[in-house]
């Protein structure tokens, strides 16, 4: 045996324990400094193994650090042993073989294959809950990432070879570009110092015709010479900016349905201030589910049908925020869309006006939405009853939940593409990453409001409760989505690994009225920022329009269509917008003005 060989062959049981103490932290989470330990007890046969409880982040953080009960004391997953033995005998003969053939330059490479490979293996064998696996395969996952050896200067030979063409330029550059990151606390995606809101994303032309503290409604100008009667509303995710929706004039959704002849609106969130000390805080950090849903969605659509209104309009008598009763003809009705959380705020609100016996929207269409909370994929790992609880007491009494933790827990999901690969650009090679709409707005975080977050946690995520007829109550109302009978069209992203697409196609089951189902290629955004002039990408529609109860089975009779939905909305939308008027020559109507050019203020502002 060469001396390599004899060094490997008595090193792999140390380096086993490390990997195994590796996995055992990273399943409590993927932040640094996370605590954990993989061992043998006392008196336990070798090989005998089990994962400790685990310990909560610094703070009790729910996210990105997976909470403290997800290894009960009591409760500690095993491996069996001669399961566990075959593993760690694999693992070493492999290791022998790798050491005969000498250090080649892919040697860390196939060393760290070799190491990710036990992992998982110990990962799948565990004697544990689905939930205790998932979590323990996530924290595989994230040491995974973090551990390839492309994310150090001494394996990375591109990075090396970068630093001596550059005579230690890019070294320099890449420690400058580290400390610009570790001061705005999250890993440079693209260059931001290319991307201004309102100058080259967010441009479509329009004006504020209404705010309150929670959003701006914005009205966007016509591009048509005449518009559908029934205006289209847009709700886009509080979580981030509505300007997902309108990156640029070549992939801008709000411009598209514009040139189709819609007038079109959308909510543009109010970003809750972190510091204590700003003015907006203490209102902001008590804002409600309810809240929401009140005085944002809801009021949204009793604006957007006031200026769109063609005829005068009594107010319901029984409706403080002044909106209106619908009409027999279907007068002041619009059209609404959804997306992701967005999604299900509107959804809610629908249930809450037909509890009060109001139908002032025609047609609801939902892009990558949850209603049916059962399936909530990979974020499952971090929602446990403990961890919401720990939410509930932190925000008891108001607080702001950072955009930036947010963030972090979704660049986690998908670690190599969101935060290591940009780790090896900008830090080891020196690069600047180049400009890209989609990731300027995915850097532009927004905070939520705690109590709504805690709330949000609880009753969807945990409970499921909004998905059960009647279990919630909400701004007064028992809340049904059956009761939301109107022609509705639900999009679900094949790759989504935020809504997953059988959850997308879960709203089919929950909602009354026809339905039409189709699922996009790629994931949570690009699956849904697809415009048709660029032609990429395929989605799935049925011809026969039936929508059995598994996602499978609606797939079974499903037929691919090359390019974008996006056309396939719009004729399905075309039908519920109403006839077409004379397009408006002004912003706003009546006591609605224009208050400032789109996109306003309130998008403007900083997590």
């Amino acid at each position: 045996m060469s001396s390599w060989s004899a060094w490997m062959h008595a090193v792999v049981q140390a380096q086993q324990a490390q990997l195994a103490t590796y996995a055992a932290a990273m399943a409590q989470g993927v932040a640094p400094g996370l605590q954990g330990l993989f061992s043998w007890p006392a008196g336990a046969a070798p090989g005998a193994a089990t994962f400790p409880a685990a310990v909560p982040p610094a703070g009790g953080s729910l996210t990105p650090g997976i909470p403290a009960s997800a290894f009960p004391l009591h409760e500690l997953p095993r491996i069996p042993t001669d399961t566990l033995q075959s593993l760690q005998q694999q693992y070493v003969n492999d290791c022998v073989q790798l050491g005969r053939e000498g250090w080649k330059e892919d040697t860390a490479q196939a060393l760290h294959a070799l190491n990710a490979r036990l992992l998982t293996q110990m990962a799948e064998a565990v004697q544990a809950d689905a939930k205790t696996r998932a979590r323990i395969r996530f924290g595989v996952d994230q040491w995974v990432a973090a551990s390839a050896p492309a994310n150090f200067m001494a394996f990375n030979r591109e990075a090396q070879r970068k630093a001596i063409e550059t005579q230690g330029r890019s070294v320099a550059q890449g420690l400058q570009n580290l400390l610009h990151d570790l001061g705005r606390g999250q890993v440079s995606m693209t260059d931001a110092s290319q991307f201004e809101v309102g100058r080259n994303v967010a441009t479509t032309p329009g004006a504020v015709v209404y705010e309150n503290e929670l959003f701006q409604l914005i009205e966007y100008q016509p591009l048509t010479e005449q518009v559908h009667a029934r205006p289209l509303l847009l709700v886009p995710p509080c979580i981030n900016k509505f300007y997902i929706l309108d990156l640029q004039p070549g992939n801008s959704l709000i411009r598209y349905a514009l040139t189709q002849g819609h007038r079109v609106f959308v909510i543009s969130w109010r970003n809750p201030p972190v510091d204590p000390a700003d003015p907006d805080h203490a209102s902001l950090a008590t804002k409600t589910w309810d809240d929401y849903v009140e005085h944002a969605v809801i009021r949204a659509i009793t604006v957007t049908r006031e200026i769109a209104a063609h005829k005068p309009q009594k107010p319901h008598k029984s409706d403080a925020s002044g909106s209106d009763p619908e009409q027999a003809d279907g007068q002041g009705q619009i059209n609404a869309l959804g997306f992701c959380v967005g999604g299900t705020l509107l959804g809610t609100a629908l249930a809450v006006l037909a509890a009060r016996g109001e139908k002032p929207v025609a047609s609801l269409t939902l892009l990558t939405t949850f209603l049916d909370f059962s399936d909530t994929g990979v974020l499952d790992v971090f929602i446990d009853e403990a961890a919401v609880r720990l939410r509930e007491q932190q925000f008891a009494q108001g607080g702001v939940m950072p955009g930036r933790e947010l963030a972090a827990t979704f660049s986690f999901l998908r670690p190599s593409e969101l935060v290591w690969n940009y780790v090896a650009r900008n830090y080891l090679k020196g690069e600047t990453p180049p400009p890209f709409d989609l990731l300027y707005w995915n850097g532009d975080s927004t905070n939520l409001p705690g109590p709504w977050y805690a709330w949000y946690l609880r009753n969807t995520y945990l409970e499921n409760n909004l998905a059960q007829p009647g279990r919630l109550t909400v701004c007064g109302e028992a809340v049904d989505l059956r009761s939301v009978d109107l022609p509705a069209y639900l999009y679900g992203s094949r790759e989504d690994h935020i809504v997953p697409v059988g959850s997308a196609y879960a709203s089919t089951q929950v909602l009354s009225g026809p339905r039409r189902f189709v699922m996009g290629a790629s994931g949570h955004i690009a699956g849904v920022i697809n415009p048709p002039e660029k032609k990429k990408r395929s989605h799935w529609v049925r011809a026969d329009g039936q929508l059995p109860p598994r996602l499978d089975d609606w797939l079974a009779g499903a037929q691919e269509q090359p390019g974008s939905w996006w056309p396939d909305w719009a004729a399905w939308l075309d039908q519920h917008a109403g006839p077409l008027v004379p397009a408006p020559k002004k912003f706003g109507k009546g006591k609605y003005k224009a208050l400032e050019p789109a996109p306003g203020r309130y998008v403007r502002q900083q997590a």
